[in-house]
Formats: structure tokens, C-alpha cells, sequence
């Protein structure tokens, strides 16, 4: 075949993955408040002599490591999106984000648990109105981040699965990082004003623990959502009942095997095994098949199965006989 003709059956496999995701841009935004915030916190406490501001500065720090590790997953995906040693191309870093960023927030509620822990255990004496200002200044912050970063999780309807920005894992963890912030400074508002006119100190720690567990929950989700993507586990049932079914519209042809797979945000790849008396090519397969599924990269095996009723076989059941099984592959 000459190289132009083979070229014309070949197709890229970078899948979109090179494009700049909105979520990339509203990450670069909430760095950016982030580490003004954090500058401005640091000075003030050391111009004041404030611990607490001094100590939620450096507490923004690391929120804006922990963001630059969600930018970096935007970026390193738009660059190596066009690398061959990925072999469905860089989708997938978008899940390793936002799995890392699972993992940091575990951490996160292990630390506010063991430090609730601690001062329930071992009662400190706090400067009140200073706390309720940090944690005033904090909640502004991170509710203006949760803004920005908001994530729509309304049903997904299979009609539009290009509007991919829920299915985005790295966005949803840096979205649930400031989020986790932001119900800490909430709940800590809620204990300082306990501690302050009510006198209930013990309010702190508490509230300090019941964040702590909400925060694990959220993580343990994400967790779960993106481990799965990243150990190719079966895409969604419903999207595998799509496929099926058009490809056994005819009554004949039957589905004996089926691997739908995430290859990125809302993206997919699947492998086709079909049976049939008198089976259609592959393209033709492949045309029974929705355009609506995100389905990107698609593979159909064909084999032809004549009736038989050899072996105990019921006369009219397909019976794949490996002699005159036919083997199609076709792009």
C-alpha cells in the first residue's frame, strides 16, 4: 500500500487532549488569589506579631502547592498530549490529578482530626477576636475559590457528553481542596463565636472533627472515582447497553465481548467482539453505533458463526465454530 493511502487511515490520538480546559484557567485564578492572600496574611502577621495570621499564611502556602499540583496536571497533559508512548494519549493524567489531589485532601482531614483531637484532650487558650478575623479573612477567600472553581454535578444527560467540565477529576479536586477550606473557616466561625459568649471552648475541637469527617468523605469519593478510571475500569453501564444494543439491532449479530474504557474526561475507547451468521463489516458495525457516546477511538472484531447443530447444538443458535470463524479488522 503507498505510505500516502496508509497515512489516510491513520488517526491522532491525542483525543482533544491538547486544547487548554477551562478548568486550567480558573485553577491559574485561584493560585493567584491564593498566594496574594498568603503574602498578605505572612506580612501582617509579622508586622503585627499576629500567630494566627502568621499561621494561616503559611496554612495558604501549601493550599497553593497542593493547587500547583492540579495546574501542573492541566499542563503537563496539553504537552505531551501529542506524545506517542501515550497510547490513547494524555487523558488520563487528568485522573492521576485529581487522584493526587484525593490523596492530599485524605491527608488534610487526618491532620484536622488529630489536632481536634489533641486540643480536646489538651485545652489551649485562644485570642478570640483575632481567630474570628482569620477565619472571617479565610472564609472569604476560599468561598470566592469555591465560586470560581464550582463544579456542576447535575445528571448527565448522554446527548451532550462534550460538555465534559463535571467529568473533569483534576478540577474536582482542586475544587474540593478550597471547598474543604472553606467549611473549616465556616465551622471554625461557628465555634469561636460559641467560645466567645457562650464560653464553650470545647466547641472548637468538636466542630474541628466533624470537618475533619466530612472532608474524608469527599476524598474517599474521589478516590473511588479515579482509582477506577486509572486501573481501566468498565465505563458506564448505560453507555455499554447504547453500544449493544445498536449493534444487535438486526436481530443476528450478537456482542460475546465488550471493553469500554475512560481514556480521558468523559472520553472513551471500547473493543467489540461480535458473532453473526452473516455479519456485517466492522464500518458498517461501527456506523450502527450513536455518535453521542464520547466514544473516540472504536475496535470491531467480527466473526462469522453459521447455525449448527452439531455437539448437542440446538437447530437456529449461533455456535462459533473456530474453522470458519472470519477475522475482520477494518479502520
Amino acid at each position: 500500500m503507498h505510505a500516502d493511502d496508509l497515512h489516510a487511515w491513520q488517526h491522532s490520538h491525542t483525543f482533544g487532549q491538547e486544547l487548554k480546559r477551562p478548568g486550567e484557567r480558573r485553577t491559574l485564578i485561584v493560585i493567584a488569589v491564593t498566594g496574594t492572600m498568603m503574602v498578605v496574611e505572612i506580612i501582617a502577621g509579622v508586622l503585627t506579631g499576629s500567630m494566627a495570621l502568621l499561621a494561616d499564611g503559611l496554612h495558604m502556602a501549601s493550599h497553593a502547592g497542593a493547587l500547583s499540583l492540579n495546574a501542573f496536571a492541566y499542563v503537563y497533559a496539553r504537552r505531551h498530549a501529542h506524545d506517542e508512548d501515550f497510547s490513547f494519549g494524555a487523558g488520563k493524567v487528568n485522573a492521576l490529578g485529581g487522584f493526587t489531589g484525593a490523596v492530599l485532601l485524605a491527608l488534610f482531614a487526618l491532620l484536622m482530626a488529630w489536632e481536634s483531637v489533641d486540643r480536646l484532650l489538651h485545652p489551649v487558650a485562644i485570642i478570640v477576636d483575632q481567630a474570628i478575623l482569620v477565619a472571617v479573612l479565610g472564609l472569604v477567600v476560599n468561598g470566592a475559590s469555591v465560586l470560581i472553581l464550582r463544579v456542576d454535578d447535575h445528571h448527565r444527560d448522554l446527548d451532550s457528553y462534550h460538555h465534559t467540565y463535571h467529568h473533569d477529576h483534576n478540577l474536582k479536586a482542586a475544587y474540593l481542596h478550597v471547598l474543604a477550606d472553606a467549611l473549616t473557616s465556616f465551622l471554625a466561625i461557628v465555634a469561636l463565636l460559641c467560645a466567645k459568649y457562650l464560653g464553650s471552648t470545647w466547641m472548637d475541637p468538636v466542630v474541628g472533627i466533624i470537618g475533619a469527617i466530612l472532608v474524608s468523605s469527599w476524598s474517599l469519593g474521589l478516590l473511588r472515582s479515579t482509582s477506577g478510571i486509572l486501573l481501566d475500569k468498565q465505563g458506564p453501564e448505560s453507555i455499554r447497553d447504547r453500544i449493544r444494543n445498536s449493534i444487535e439491532q438486526d436481530e443476528d449479530s450478537q456482542v460475546t465481548d465488550l471493553h469500554l474504557w475512560s481514556i480521558g474526561p468523559n472520553i472513551y475507547s471500547v473493543v467489540i467482539v461480535v458473532v453473526a451468521r452473516e455479519p456485517a463489516t466492522p464500518v458498517q458495525y461501527k456506523e450502527r453505533i450513536p455518535k453521542n457516546l464520547g466514544l473516540v477511538h472504536i475496535a470491531v472484531e467480527v466473526h462469522m458463526c453459521p447455525t449448527s447443530t452439531s455437539d448437542g447444538g440446538k437447530a437456529g443458535s449461533v455456535g462459533f465454530t473456530g474453522g470458519d470463524g472470519i477475522f475482520r479488522d477494518e479502520p
